[in-house]
């Protein structure tokens, strides 16, 4: 099988890591060699951050370049903006359509780009935008909005669901279970 890479774009403290290794996971109980990046960026200080997910038959490196992303999943929709130039022709972009204003919108030293979503669909880029955040609260968290765009990346892959609930509980904390399993489902149903 040729290589598959996921990017995981987002905000820093939005649960990328744990999505990563979410992910990460289930890839590998499904037979796949699996390389998962560190996280970069200013993960502490709610700047951007990015997570490389590859996996196939053999997997030599984890770093993912432009132009090369099967699959890019974003926590929020200016990232997924941001990182545009690495999804591949064909690509598919999964995003939570919250917005987070970065330090320029935040000091007055910029606005926020507005219409981003049709933007990226008219530069040719598949999108499938959710709310996430609404859908994250409905869960019982506004801190799952990690698990529902993992449902809703779900539907993108030819795996059981029930594959992606054994490796959400070997990843979640036990008293966080049945609420990242409800944000699961509403990502993968919505």
């Amino acid at each position: 099988m040729k290589t598959k890479n996921i990017m995981i774009v987002g905000v820093g403290g939005q649960g990328s890591l744990l999505a990563s290794k979410l992910l990460g996971h289930l890839l590998l109980t499904q037979g796949y060699d699996v390389k998962v990046s560190e996280v970069h960026g200013m993960s502490q200080r709610g700047g951007s951050v990015v997570t490389y997910v590859r996996y196939g038959d053999k997997v030599y490196a984890p770093v993912i370049d432009k132009g090369q992303a099967d699959v890019i999943v974003s926590f929020e929709v200016l990232e997924a903006a941001r990182w545009l130039s690495y999804l591949a022709p064909g690509g598919q972009i999964v995003t939570n359509t919250q917005q987070i204003d970065p330090m320029p919108v935040i000091t007055g030293a910029a606005e926020y780009p507005q219409q981003l979503v049709e933007k990226m669909r008219a530069e040719g880029a598949k999108v499938d935008a959710l709310d996430c955040l609404a859908l994250a609260e409905e869960a019982g968290s506004s801190r799952a909005v990690n698990i529902v765009l993992m449902g809703r990346l779900s539907h993108y892959f030819d795996i059981p669901e029930e594959a992606w609930m054994a490796s959400l509980t070997a990843c979640v904390p036990a008293r966080f279970l049945e609420m990242n399993k409800t944000a699961f489902r509403l990502g993968r149903e919505a």
